[in-house]
């Protein structure tokens, strides 16, 4: 994959980078523990650069166990104060809290649509939006609806702008530059 032409964005240096743009970004994901990853991952990039989040996906994975949704919304003061502490991870206290929070809602939105995948995929009737231009966005009218109704129902650090990073990042839109030899994928 060496001569492959990538999204302008994507640090050739980084193998996490590169590995994550070529492997994972904009491709359709359906799988409720994956899309928890992404949504712990997206909410702690906020204010950071994602290549910073890449290179501590290890850590949050380890801190976060396994981004086991069941047990982080169980996480008492001992273990965020641990979190708190890890310096593999984002040491922010509101997004800790947060992610613990946003486990508790995922898993009331899986109970009531029977899949948190149901849930997302559902604000495009399962269909995956292609960007045909490249024009950078950082926000669209689809992450404004998805990241209200997270809010309504009580999820933290999910504004639009991360909703739509987010929305990327599990392919329900696919932003790979027009040029990128990742553009098309197999569904």
């Amino acid at each position: 994959m060496e001569n492959k032409k990538r999204c302008k964005w994507v640090n050739l240096h980084n193998p996490h980078y590169v590995n994550y743009h070529d492997k994972e970004w904009g491709i359709p994901h359906y799988d409720d523990a994956y899309l928890f990853e992404f949504l712990i991952l997206e909410s702690f990039q906020a204010g950071l650069s994602w290549e910073c989040i890449l290179n501590k996906r290890e850590g949050f994975k380890k801190a976060f166990d396994n981004y086991d949704y069941h047990k982080i919304s169980q996480y008492d003061e001992v273990k965020m104060q641990e979190l708190y502490h890890d310096s593999s991870i984002i040491r922010n206290k509101l997004k800790i809290k947060a992610a613990v929070n946003n486990a508790k809602v995922f898993i009331e939105i899986q109970k009531e649509y029977g899949s948190f995948s149901k849930y997302i995929w559902s604000f495009t009737n399962y269909t995956i939006i292609k960007n045909c231009d490249d024009h950078f966005k950082t926000t669209s009218d689809l992450s404004d609806e998805v990241s209200k109704d997270l809010r309504r129902r009580g999820m933290k650090f999910v504004g639009s702008t991360i909703i739509y990073s987010y929305l990327q990042a599990i392919g329900v839109i696919n932003d790979h530059e027009l040029d990128c030899d990742f553009f098309e994928f197999k569904d």
